[in-house]
């Protein structure tokens, strides 16, 4: 009976042993598998975060050609803008010397008309002081009459027209 309750014993003791040994194995098993589970965990939040960083840099590379194309394309047309604008002042420029040379034309014509061909041969022969008379009294400031034979000293002109003037 001594013997068979230390057989018991022994036998009770082998298989705590075992008992421990199986509860060790387990809770090595427990700390792997939560491990492993935390690393697998860890790992897929940073593929997701990686993966997250890639789609918000697209994003933004995305968002930034948008940005571009929409400002470049508004400064086309504020250029396309100006050059029309620029174009219809231009015509409206034209438009305007053309009324105006149109004007003086008919203007000169007229002078000339009102003054006749006598009158215009009297200046042509009377001197120089008359001739200013003469054309100031029919409100012309300056007229220059040539037969187109001799050539015309315009710096000695525009001298005389300076001096007059003061």
């Amino acid at each position: 009976m001594d013997r068979q309750k230390i057989d018991d014993e022994a036998e009770a003791e082998r298989a705590r042993t075992e008992l421990l040994k199986l509860q060790a194995a387990t809770a090595a098993l427990e700390s792997t598998g939560q491990a492993t589970a935390e690393a697998k965990a860890r790992t897929e939040a940073s593929q997701i975060q990686s993966q997250a960083g890639v789609t918000q840099a697209s994003l933004k590379a995305e968002s930034s050609n948008i940005i571009a194309e929409s400002e470049l394309d508004a400064q086309e047309k504020l250029q396309l803008a100006d050059i029309e604008h620029r174009r219809l002042l231009d015509d409206l420029e034209i438009t305007r010397a053309a009324s105006l040379a149109t004007i003086e034309s008919k203007k000169f014509k007229g002078i000339i008309a009102a003054i006749g061909p006598d009158t215009i041969a009297a200046i042509a022969q009377a001197g120089p002081e008359m001739q200013a008379k003469l054309l100031e009294g029919l409100g012309i400031k300056s007229l220059l009459i040539t037969d187109g034979n001799s050539p015309i000293n315009l710096f000695n002109t525009a001298n005389g027209l300076v001096s007059n003037q003061q």
